[in-house]
């Protein structure tokens, strides 16, 4: 296996930088739109199920960020997993995440052209889910620099976006904006709470977690903090706030907006405060979720990127992937060009399937990313020395992924993309037990 070590000429992150990376890799479609199918299934509930969901992300990230700590590596999760139990298990955890991020790809490319046709509802979805493929690229190509950047001012949009949605549905509990004939009050009835009863609340659970998606992002770019032991202050700092303001903003938009007026296709909190008839408010909002499914789809392609040639370096992959361009940017261009063509998939997928494809697809997506942060958790009990509440922690982390993925199987919204999880599960199973046999032919015999 190739060596990996810090490349020190990219160790240019402060903490605060790497958690503000970390908001715009997290922040997306998957909070703005896939909260919303959350709520039609679990109703108020989803408050409690967003609340174990970020005490779950944070006993990942703990582990994550004691192993990027104690030996900084490329591939992170991927590298790690292989240290722990195999080179089999490495192969596995890299196309697993890469098949999760590919299809977080194309749920955020299909929400971005829902969004889209807000304005131009007469141009087909597949039109701008090429349009925002192609520009995605473009901030890859442009090298690291340029997507922290980039990445670093979207993150901070997305934030402002959240805050004005709390200072605006702040101001329309409270009486100082009218307009909406639903009088605001949070939903306590058990129809309400449980509109799908216990089962619902279950179900919804996987959309939580969904929410949280990209923390896994920080594993890989914490090689280039200054200092890697931050790396654990800068994803406790990111999930702390995150977490309130999630919490806070979805709190909001379940006492506005009956829980009926809920739909998969809309926000739940463009729609909450659509009812006021505020003129700009549709307009900014539909730019700032356009701006936030982007930046997130642009982190998920540098992420796949990054494993892809990872995995070639340790030839887990084609050697191929591992090429780069000379120069100062150093361009993985044969990796890009692969991952481009999961791109043009997912557009296909977009102009094929578009009035369900982004709850099957966010689904399939979720299970996958959690599979990999399980891996991250399992890996952690082999190559950290863990206190008896650290090894708790671990326990109940693993706990709340299962529990969340078996959710996934009570809801008819939320079962289809079981099933096309578990196939791309069975596809890259075989495919790594018949590379093991290509393995043990190649290791020396004793």
């Amino acid at each position: 296996m190739t060596k990996q070590k810090k490349n020190k000429s990219t160790a240019k992150l402060a903490w605060w930088q790497l958690s503000l990376l970390g908001v715009a890799c997290t922040i997306g479609t998957g909070f703005f739109l896939g909260s919303g199918i959350g709520m039609t299934m679990g109703g108020g509930s989803v408050i409690f199920m967003f609340v174990l969901a970020a005490f779950g992300t944070y006993m990942v990230y703990d582990v994550l960020a004691k192993m990027t700590q104690a030996d900084p590596q490329q591939g992170s999760f991927q590298t790690y997993a292989k240290k722990a139990f195999g080179r089999s298990a490495g192969f596995a955890n890299g196309w697993v995440y890469w098949s999760s991020e590919l299809l977080i790809m194309g749920s955020q490319l299909t929400a971005l052209s829902l969004f889209s046709r807000f304005w131009l509802p007469a141009i087909p979805m597949w039109v701008f889910a090429c349009l925002y493929a192609i520009l995605g690229l473009g901030v890859i190509l442009a090298g690291n620099q340029a997507f922290e950047r980039t990445e670093r001012v979207f993150a901070l949009i997305k934030i402002s976006a959240i805050l004005l949605f709390l200072v605006i549905a702040g101001a329309a509990v409270f009486g100082f904006i009218s307009g909406s004939h639903h009088q605001p009050h949070f939903p306590t009835t058990k129809e309400a709470f449980l509109p799908s009863g216990q089962l619902g609340a279950w179900s919804s659970f996987i959309y939580a977690y969904y929410a949280f998606g990209g923390i896994e992002i920080l594993g890989l770019m914490a090689t280039r903090l200054k200092r890697p032991e931050e790396a654990q202050k800068a994803g406790n700092v990111m999930l702390l706030v995150l977490t309130a303001l999630y919490i806070a903003s979805l709190i909001l938009a379940l006492t506005l907006l009956p829980l009926g007026a809920v739909q998969d296709k809309e926000s739940p909190f463009q729609a909450a405060l659509g009812a006021y008839r505020l003129p700009f408010v549709p307009h900014v909002f539909n730019a700032i979720l356009i701006i936030a499914g982007f930046s997130t789809m642009v982190a998920s392609l540098f992420a796949v990127t990054t494993i892809l040639v990872t995995m070639a370096q340790d030839q887990d992959a084609p050697s191929i992937f591992a090429k780069r361009t000379k120069g100062i940017r150093q361009m993985p261009l044969p990796a890009i060009g692969f991952t481009t063509g999961g791109i043009a998939l997912a557009v296909l997928m977009a102009l094929l399937l578009p009035e369900k494809l982004y709850a099957y697809v966010s689904t399939a997506a979720s299970i996958m990313l959690l599979l990999n942060w399980l891996f991250i958790l399992l890996s952690s009990g082999r190559l950290l020395q863990l206190t008896r509440w650290g090894k708790l922690k671990r326990y109940i982390g693993m706990l709340l992924i299962l529990t969340a993925i078996t959710g996934t199987l009570f809801h008819s919204t939320s079962r289809p993309g079981f099933w096309v999880s578990l196939l791309f599960i069975v596809i890259i199973g075989l495919v790594t037990f018949g590379m093991s046999f290509k393995w043990r032919k190649q290791s020396p015999r004793h």
